[in-house]
């Protein structure tokens, strides 16, 4: 490749394609072949060349650029899954303004807001507390393009992407069960009476249980005080001072699964030897943590891809009727349920 600047024919060149090919997958505005647009943006990458987006702004009369809204971007799952984002929409020349929300339902309607303040092409949003079709979210007929992540049901009216929270908690139950578990407690959040996280892996449990003819106990029901591995430390002592025989315990996420060891250590209660323990997310500590730690693995990737797909395609044409997809899982045994 030679010096100084590189242009779209040296990548046009280095792919092996035509320079409107390139200028094709750089602007997203036909179909290329995966093949090809693999060759484009692998050449990209080794060039370096430099998609000049203000260019490409003037042209299109867009931004270039994504909004993705998540409670929190120093929890671990969400730093994840954002970097995945950014990765996706690299790919497709977009960059990808990141907010945090907070977790509530003001800092939802914010992020929405912004995006139209700010004239981003998109929003991927990540909706823990407000209902998608409750006037809390301000939307106008200015309010760009937006994908809901999560587990509100947006009723119909936007694309949306899940994961399979009530049919990967029922796996997990269903693997403690299989693991010889007779006593599976389930720790979850406070709040059952709203459509949320909590209630739809709590429903994956009982599920499990009852398809096993084992009948839910509702003392085996623990909630955790916080959302942090010390509030889920906290929890491990309750279940091993509880007295209830507890053999087994599904966590609603990997980082309270954690939580829940570690409290569990405390106490002298040993796992998997006296209680198999199971997470959700499959973050990336949870392979190197001690015991490693079985877990539900939802396909991140996939998850970012798709939402990633769906705004640009709703991007390009608004009128498309909503679509909803869950993200394929699978259960990952590792020591903690050995």
């Amino acid at each position: 490749m030679k010096r100084g600047r590189i242009t779209m024919n040296d990548v046009a060149e280095l792919a092996g394609v035509s320079t409107m090919t390139v200028s094709n997958v750089i602007n997203d505005r036909v179909r290329v072949s995966p093949e090809a647009r693999e060759r484009v943006l692998a050449a990209i990458r080794e060039s370096g060349y430099q998609i000049n987006a203000a260019a490409r702004s003037l042209r299109s009369g867009r931004s270039g650029v994504i909004g993705l809204a998540v409670p929190q971007v120093g929890n671990a799952y969400f730093g994840m899954f954002a970097a995945l984002v950014i990765e996706e929409a690299q790919r497709h020349g977009y960059h990808v303004a990141v907010e945090q929300t907070g977790a509530v339902a003001v800092g939802e309607a914010a992020a929405v807001a912004q995006s139209r303040r700010l004239q981003l092409d998109g929003l991927i949003l990540s909706l823990a507390n407000a209902e998608a079709d409750a006037p809390g979210l301000p939307l106008t007929d200015q309010s760009p393009p937006l994908v809901v992540l999560g587990e509100q049901d947006p009723a119909g009216r936007f694309d949306h992407v899940t994961v399979a929270n009530e049919a990967g908690t029922a796996a997990a139950t269903a693997h403690l069960i299989d693991q010889g578990c007779k006593r599976i407690a389930v720790v979850t959040g406070g709040n059952l009476d709203r459509l949320t996280m909590f209630t739809r892996r709590y429903n994956g449990y009982r599920t499990a249980l009852e398809e096993r003819g084992i009948r839910p106990d509702p003392r085996l029901r623990f909630v955790v005080d916080a959302l942090s591995r010390e509030g889920a430390r906290a929890t491990g002592h309750r279940i091993a001072d509880s007295g209830l025989g507890v053999d087994g315990v599904v966590a609603l996420n990997d980082m309270v699964a954690m939580g829940v060891i570690r409290g569990l250590h405390d106490r002298g209660v040993s796992v998997p030897g006296d209680v198999r323990v199971i997470g959700f997310d499959d973050l990336p500590e949870s392979e190197v943590f001690i015991p490693s730690l079985s877990t539900v693995r939802p396909d991140h990737r996939w998850k970012a891809a798709k939402a990633v797909d769906l705004i640009l395609s709703r991007i390009d044409d608004p009128l498309i009727p909503p679509r909803e997809f869950t993200a394929p899982f699978e259960v990952v045994q590792r020591e903690s349920t050995a």
